[in-house]
């Protein structure tokens, strides 16, 4: 099943890299597997909520946004 979503993902990055500046592609590509890493650490393992991450993920997020509009 990981392969499956390695794969899975690699073919997206290509896809979306064909109408995006790899740059920005790579960079959200990233930080939706950084965010996404997140999220399932507060859901699945219960891990601690605090101000500084929320802090934290919400400028990845904000980063991910700001490269898009730039790239555009």
């Amino acid at each position: 099943m990981s392969l499956l979503t390695v794969i899975g993902s690699f073919w997206l990055l290509s896809s979306a890299m064909r109408t995006i500046p790899m740059g920005t592609a790579y960079t959200v590509w990233t930080g939706i597997g950084g965010v996404g890493a997140f999220i399932v650490g507060i859901t699945v393992l219960s891990e601690p909520i605090t101000m500084l991450r929320l802090l934290a993920a919400t400028l990845i997020i904000s980063g991910l946004i700001l490269m898009k509009v730039a790239g555009s």
